[in-house]
């Protein structure tokens, strides 16, 4: 049977070896692809094309997965344990809370990660097919076997198939084979020598990337059925952990730790005292769950997902929803100059000789590599064709060495009937130190290049980059007339025919984006392939200071170390390589910035990965989008600039939970443990307890709809520990302090039997604990910073039914008796006194903090 399965395996992997009649697909009619109606039976018998099948749990068994909390199951064992012996009070009423706890955050977590899944949806990767005859965009996943595919530059390939046409098709594939550079595709069945994946030059890959040239395919494998999908685990790990998660990680911790103590410590005092031993049992259970902020995963769920809302109301979608976090944290933001800082209107202006006279012989060459060309067409090469309409009938292309980033240039092999032409296009510097000759002026001399012409030659290139030109140099060379084709040892003493000059106009809207981006934190670094001349004077039209210039020459000369110190005082990287570039983002990080790249091309993906926050456009090639945290459905820097600002108030609410759930919430439990060293009866009912944390946790689901004040926008923000522990000390012990007055009241003034100190305290518990978040969720004058209505309305009301639940006949259930009227006056001095207490100690907090305090950058070397 095994090796029935392994020559199984061994027939998939090899299938681009046989012949198109073995291989196991409908027969797609080769011009009209499926029909409608066979690719949707297809889908239904294959499934959809992704490595994992990510259909959802059906919602019972995602709800009943949330049982699978270890407080949750302890409660739940500590209710049955209450029903056996004869508790059943006690069974039902625990029972029902933990089921209403459970279902408020399945609820709410449910709906926003329904409403974030569907935001990603918009912007998923497409595949152009065929289709009852005609090419349409459909989503990668809805690929089918027998599909009929169409591929050119910058597209990833949406399956494994055969190639049925192809066009100076070249595919990089290192993802699966680890080639570093892009492989020539061409239909046609293979030699009997070739079995690898590597050999396969007549099939493409899922996954792989199509770098320059066209081709039709035809889909033969999806999902995990690919080479891709069968090596999907060890390429679809998960990503490290965000500074934020890991933050929330060690919070995590540092409660556990807390929950642990506290409950042994009760646990023990209670064995001690001779308590019983189930009622004790079920204090320390309920007390861890008081401890527990099992609310945060929902809050956390809930704000990013709003906030995923918020942005995509100002045209920005978010696919992982952790990003938006970052993006509030972003204090470095790196980004190219196309499209950014300009308009992305590129027009060619200039096209001139060798001498700086206007030429239309390089217009003419410069048209003919643009026009010929068939790998992904850049918008200098749109502008070339747009500038002048140019008649091209004579000539026939033989063939093309297409463009890639680290050569910066394209050539085109040519045939006019009476020879050929290798026409080159490119990077000026790398054009003119592969010429040996240029073109004099209104003749057909060609003069040899020495020492002096060459530098006359890049005097007037510099001349033209000084004025805003963005400059691509031409040059030409004769080749033998059967000469086949054209290989970059073709690029070789060239005939320099001159220059063409493109201008891009600044966007006035940059400007004034990136004055805002500086004050509120982030500082801009332009990272492109241009030069440094024009680059600057773009930002000499946009006011933008220059501090400091690196090339990619410097980069290249410098090691890690030295570039590390060099990336901060530089804000200008220019005639940088995607390598280059990958190396500007990990040095920023390494100096322990949240870096954001914002990029659009095939070079761009490794930077996207790299950077802690991707950003992309819409109109991104697929490459870059699938490669992006978020993308931008709008190319501008105050969109980005709306989005930081997002980011922090995401952030900022999450913040206002977690230190609710370390100052009050922490000091109550803290005093509960501590009641039980000298009371002879438990301070408050388990069940008591748990009803106290499920009105608070219900008080505190609105937060995600409030506002964040002003202050908390302007800079940079990470989750600093050392902030959340030293507030903690502060606010707590208040908290502590004011539940032991409430004791020493109910015992010695109101000589509280063991049912009235119990719900007393419980009154005054959830009072002071609902009620604070009004001064917690501020830095600033409560009264001056406006809580949500929402919020105000729940937390008001969840602080009333609390003082009026004794009165009612359910408060019995809980073991709540009527406090006399006197205790509610003594309640409202001491809930005024203590929030007083509390904003003044918050005051000195945040005193002292903005002199002392250094956040702790988690995630980077810093920490």
């Amino acid at each position: 049977m095994k090796k029935s399965n392994d020559k199984a395996k061994a027939d998939t992997e090899s299938w681009w070896l046989q012949s198109p009649s073995q291989l196991r697909t409908a027969r797609a009619n080769d011009v009209g692809g499926l029909s409608s109606a066979e690719a949707s039976a297809k889908l239904a018998e294959f499934g959809p094309n992704m490595f994992r099948d990510h259909q959802q749990q059906a919602l019972l068994l995602q709800f009943l997965a949330r049982f699978k909390n270890p407080l949750v199951l302890l409660l739940l064992v500590a209710s049955a344990i209450s029903a056996f012996t004869g508790e059943i009070t006690n069974f039902v009423i625990i029972s029902i809370m933990v089921l209403f706890s459970v279902t408020l955050d399945f609820v709410q977590e449910h709906r926003a990660g329904k409403a974030a899944e569907s935001l990603r949806h918009s912007v998923t990767v497409k595949a152009r097919v065929m289709r009852d005859g005609k090419p349409i965009d459909v989503p990668v996943t809805e690929v089918v076997p027998g599909d009929v595919a169409l591929l050119s530059a910058g597209d990833m390939v949406p399956a494994d198939g055969l190639l049925m046409e192809a066009c100076d098709l070249f595919v990089k594939q290192a993802l699966l084979t680890g080639e570093a550079y892009p492989i020539e595709k061409h239909p046609g069945e293979l030699p009997a020598d070739a079995t690898d994946l590597q050999d396969a030059s007549n099939a493409v890959f899922m996954g792989t990337t199509v770098i320059s040239g066209s081709g039709k395919m035809r889909v033969i494998k999806t999902g995990t059925a690919t080479a891709i999908g069968a090596i999907a685990d060890s390429l679809t790990s998960k990503p490290p952990a965000t500074a934020f998660e890991v933050g929330t990680h060690r919070f995590g911790l540092l409660i556990m730790r807390l929950t642990v103590l506290l409950v042994l410590f009760v646990l023990l005092v209670n064995a001690y005292l001779g308590k019983p031993w189930l009622e004790s049992f079920l204090f320390a259970v309920a007390l861890a769950v008081g401890l527990t902020p099992e609310l945060l995963p929902m809050v956390v769920s809930v704000t990013l997902s709003r906030g995923a809302m918020h942005m995509a109301e100002k045209r920005v979608i978010v696919k992982r929803l952790a990003a938006i976090q970052n993006l509030g944290s972003m204090d470095v933001l790196c980004t190219d100059k196309t499209g950014t800082l300009t308009e992305a209107k590129i027009r060619l202006e200039q096209h001139v000789d060798p001498q700086g006279q206007p030429s239309a012989r390089v217009l003419e060459l410069a048209y003919l590599n643009s026009f010929f060309e068939t790998g992904l067409k850049s918008p200098l090469d749109e502008a070339i064709l747009a500038h002048e309409s140019i008649d091209v009938s004579a000539w026939k292309k033989i063939d093309e060495v297409p463009f890639d980033f680290e050569r910066r240039r394209v050539s085109v092999l040519l045939d006019k009937g009476n020879g050929r032409l290798l026409v080159v296009k490119g990077a000026s510097e790398e054009i003119i130190t592969l010429c040996t000759h240029y073109e004099q002026q209104g003749s057909d001399v060609q003069v040899p290049l020495d020492p002096a012409s060459r530098a006359r030659i890049h005097e007037q290139h510099n001349a033209l980059e000084r004025e805003g030109f963005r400059v691509l140099g031409i040059a030409w060379r004769e080749v033998p007339q059967d000469h086949p084709h054209a290989v970059v040892g073709d690029e070789s003493e060239l005939i320099f025919a001159g220059f063409a000059g493109f201008l891009d106009p600044p966007k006035q809207s940059a400007g004034a984006a990136l004055a805002a981006l500086k004050d509120s934190g982030v500082t801009v670094k332009i990272v492109t392939g241009d030069s440094d001349l024009v680059t600057q004077h773009v930002c000499a039209q946009l006011n933008i200071p220059v501090i400091g210039v690196l090339t990619g020459k410097d980069i290249e000369s410098m090691d890690d170390h030295a570039l590390r110190i060099r990336v901060e005082k530089a804000n200008l990287f220019c005639r940088v390589n995607p390598s280059q570039k990958n190396r500007v983002i990990l040095a920023l990080k390494a100096r322990g910035h949240v870096v954001g790249y914002l990029g659009d091309g095939i070079n761009d993906a490794p930077s996207l990965h790299s950077a802690d926050i991707g950003l992309s456009v819409d109109s991104a090639v697929d490459v870059a989008k699938e490669a992006a945290d978020m993308i931008l459905l709008d190319q501008d820097l105050q969109v980005l600039h709306d989005g930081v600002l997002e980011g922090r108030r995401t952030f900022g609410n999450i913040l206002k939970y977690i230190m609710m759930g370390t100052s009050s919430n922490f000091g109550n439990m803290f005093s509960m443990a501590g009641a039980a060293l000298f009371l002879p009866f438990l301070p408050m009912l388990p069940t008591q307890i748990l009803l106290n944390n499920i009105l608070y946790d219900i008080s505190e689901v609105p937060i995600p709809l409030d506002q964040v004040d002003a202050e908390e926008l302007r800079t940079p923000r990470v989750l600093d520990m050392n902030f959340i522990r030293n507030f903690m000390l502060v606010i707590g012990p208040i908290s502590s302090a004011f539940d032991f007055l409430t004791f020493y009241i109910l015992l010695t003034v109101l000589k509280a039997d063991e049912a009235l100190f119990q719900t007393g305290w419980f009154v005054e518990s959830l009072c002071t604990q609902v009620l604070v978040i009004f001064i917690i969720r501020t830095r600033g004058n409560p009264f001056k910073s406006r809580a949500h209505p929402v919020l105000v309305a729940t937390s008001l009301s969840i602080a009333l039914i609390g003082a009026i639940l004794p009165f009612t006949p359910l408060g019995h259930y809980f073991g709540f008796v009527p406090p006399p009227s006197q205790f509610y006056l003594i309640l409202a001095a001491m809930a005024v006194s203590y929030l007083f207490v509390v904003e003044l100690a918050k005051r000195g907090f945040y005193s002292w903090h903005n002199k002392h305090g250094k956040p702790q950058r988690i995630g980077h070397r810093s920490v």
